[in-house]
């Protein structure tokens, strides 16, 4: 059908286990009791063990789960064969409810109202049940509450308040249901004016259409999570060592006897045990996978599932009309039944049926925002984000501040003074006291920050609170002779020395010159007369060597190490972990090596020295985060340059606020993409004042709100 939505669920085929929990107390009953022969008994653990894993393999335990759909026939759930399970008419629907507080779908039929269920138990998003209802000629709603609220008619008059539903106020805010039903009536224009655009590409051509916004991504780019700790290889080594240890140990114990009851015991815990870990282990691995995006112009292709046989998504870029990127619903890894993400991809066609469902968990939703944008496709978000406001407050500025009317900050007599709109000073900062005058940029505004001799500082407000602008407070204060650093300004006026200079170079024998040089060339010619031919040395007497700018390495800035606390915990959980290698190998190989306290006496020493000294051989070549003027670079202690971005390339530095993993400290670019990881986390108070002393923003970029460019620049 044209008009259709089918929701979101799992398909049959997967193998899982049947049952396991009631069979593995049996395979343990089992074990305790005192079977003969021993033959008899270990294999009837076995048998049991094997069970659920065998009903797994039947084909009606593999078939697919029942899901609902809506279409022009009506609301429907539908079941693995393809019988209707439940069905709700379309000539006998008036309209269709959503509630905010449980987010359950609602029918108002003729002759009541009927809850149906929860949309994320459904396996729909409120934007495609919206949209596709809206197309089918029913009326939806938003309303704010719950289901139960609505099963009682008689609430409707007996709990109306007079004046409670008039109109809003003009200038307050939106009531909860209807700032949600206007933001997926927004939703909807968005993708109405992407669907139907005059200029845009219709469905059945090719991809190139020339309403396509033009790519920017290049040739493609591939979007993938970080990759599971420990590794789905170690998570799938540790289950099957320990189903083999289980097995092993059984086939010990029955070939030792198991006349007695612990050792019967001890076969009971090592079925358990096996158990656990191969359950376990396979949780791991499923809850593991991995979603990987390949982004062309072209087309879209999303793995969202591990191994190969696993046939991704493909879908073509002249289907897609435009592509939602918001929360959404995933199918849960072991259950198989949807589940709410905080970030998932909706694609809608040209006719604004819902084309795929794109697994995103686990990715960055500004990254993946930015790289489809790049790449041509239309992207529709559920709204503005909040803007991101700076860390500071004006708790720093004196009570006199207040109190005098029209006062500003000036330089007079040698240090610092607030005057008031008579120009006399009433409170004066001495220059003995000052040990050292900041200017930075914070959120696109002009800030100045005051330390004294220590290096601590004990004064931050903006330039606007104390009405003074940039230049004239860098300008007097360096006049005073008092210590200035107004590193962004610095920077500017050594880019723009640089690039002024540039054009005075010469270029090498049989290389080409640079479009500004020709162009003051062509200009001196043109004014002056013909050029002066080289020397036999092939230098021009106008000639003005500039040295090179400064890579992020060789220039000088900030050099950030590891905490104290993280490099003493690491020293610690490293030496902690050997020495539960040395008690696990003196608890298994004791019996051999003359017992479990004649191996632990030196096995224990040499652990705690092997985890010391390893861990030092590693950590005096450590690696450190350089920042600067020129950029950011990762360099070790002995010299050795990890990595380098200049400047130009970073668009921001901070932690990665991700739910799904550990937040991390990451380095991104202009465009919203993660360019770096920074894997050792230095102190990030430290980092934030180097950051803004150099210039370099702190935090992600913000598409919504761009901070404008820093004052007097």
């Amino acid at each position: 059908m044209e008009h259709e939505l089918v929701g979101l669920a799992g398909p049959g085929g997967r193998w899982r286990p049947v049952a396991a929990g009631p069979f593995a107390l049996l395979a343990v009953v089992l074990a305790l009791l005192p079977i003969r022969p021993v033959w008899l008994w270990a294999a009837l653990i076995g048998v049991v063990a094997a069970v659920p894993w065998a009903l797994g393999l039947l084909p009606d335990r593999r078939r697919g789960r029942a899901y609902w759909r809506l279409s022009a026939a009506g609301l429907e759930r539908i079941g693995p064969d393809g019988e209707v399970l439940a069905s709700y008419e379309r000539d006998r629907i008036d309209a269709l409810a959503i509630t905010t507080g449980d987010g359950v779908l609602t029918v108002f039929h003729r002759f009541g109202r009927t809850a149906v269920g929860g949309l994320t138990a459904m396996g729909m998003e409120p934007l495609a049940v919206f949209v596709t209802a809206r197309r089918l000629g029913i009326p939806v709603h938003v309303l704010d509450g719950e289901a139960t609220d609505l099963m009682d008619p008689a609430q409707d008059e007996t709990m109306r308040i007079p004046g409670l539903d008039d109109d809003v106020p003009e200038g307050s805010t939106l009531p909860r249901d209807h700032a949600a039903e206007k933001r997926l009536l927004d939703q909807e224009a968005a993708l109405l004016a992407a669907a139907h655009d005059p200029s845009g590409e219709e469905p059945g051509e090719g991809s190139g259409g020339e309403g396509r916004p033009a790519p920017r991504g290049g040739a493609g780019q591939r979007l993938d999570t970080p990759e599971p700790l420990p590794s789905r290889r170690r998570i799938a080594a540790l289950g099957a060592l320990t189903a083999l240890l289980g097995a092993i140990m059984i086939v010990r114990i029955a070939l030792d006897g198991t006349g007695e009851f612990g050792a019967r015991l001890a076969a009971g815990c090592w079925v358990l045990a096996a158990f656990t870990g191969v359950l376990v282990a396979r949780r791991r691995l499923l809850r593991a996978a991995q979603v990987s995006w390949t982004i062309t112009a072209e087309r879209l292709l999303v793995r969202a599932r591990p191994g190969r046989r696993r046939e991704a998504q493909d879908l073509p870029a002249r289907d897609v009309a435009a592509v939602v990127v918001g929360p959404g619903l995933r199918l849960d890894p072991v259950s198989g039944e949807p589940r709410r993400a905080d970030l998932a991809a909706l694609a809608f066609g040209h006719r604004l049926e819902l084309v795929a469902r794109l697994p995103a968990h686990g990715l960055d939703g500004f990254q993946l925002a930015h790289a489809l944008d790049d790449h041509g496709y239309r992207v529709i978000t559920p709204g503005a984000r909040a803007p991101r406001r700076p860390e500071y407050g004006l708790e720093g500025l004196p009570e006199i501040f207040a109190q005098v009317p029209g006062g500003r900050l000036v330089v007079a007599d040698g240090g610092l003074g607030w005057a008031d709109a008579a120009g006399d000073v009433v409170l004066k900062m001495p220059e003995d006291r000052i040990g050292g005058i900041e200017l930075l940029t914070i959120s696109g505004h002009a800030w100045v920050r005051l330390y004294d001799n220590d290096g601590d500082e004990f004064f931050a407000a903006p330039l606007s609170a104390l009405r003074i602008s940039r230049t004239d407070l860098r300008d007097s204060a360096r006049r005073a002779g008092l210590p200035v650093n107004d590193a962004e300004y610095d920077a500017y006026m050594s880019a723009a020395f640089h690039s002024a200079v540039s054009t005075l170079t010469v270029p090498e024998p049989g290389t080409e010159p640079e479009p500004a040089a020709a162009a003051l060339s062509s200009q001196s010619a043109g004014q002056e007369g013909p050029a002066p031919l080289p020397g036999p040395s092939g230098e021009q007497d106008a000639a003005f060597p500039a040295p090179p700018p400064p890579s992020p390495v060789t220039a000088p800035g900030a050099l950030l190490d590891a905490t104290r606390r993280s490099r003493v915990g690491t020293y610690a959980m490293s030496v902690l972990l050997c020495e539960a290698v040395a008690l696990l190998g003196a608890v298994w190989l004791g019996p051999e090596l003359g017992g479990f306290n004649a191996t632990a006496t030196w096995s224990v020493p040499a652990g705690f020295v092997i985890g010391l000294v390893g861990y030092w051989l590693h950590d005096r070549d450590r690696s450190q985060l350089r920042v600067s003027s020129a950029g950011l670079a990762v360099v070790t202690r002995r010299g050795r340059v990890e990595w380098d971005l200049p400047r130009d390339r970073i668009g921001g530095v901070g932690i990665d606020e991700a739910r799904e993993r550990m937040p991390r400290l990451v380095v991104w670019g202009p465009s919203g993409r993660v360019l770096r990881h920074i894997a050792f986390p230095p102190d990030l108070g430290e980092l934030r004042r180097a950051c803004e002393r150099y210039g370099v923003p702190w935090g992600p970029p913000d598409a919504d709100r761009p901070a404008s460019p820093p004052p007097e620049l």
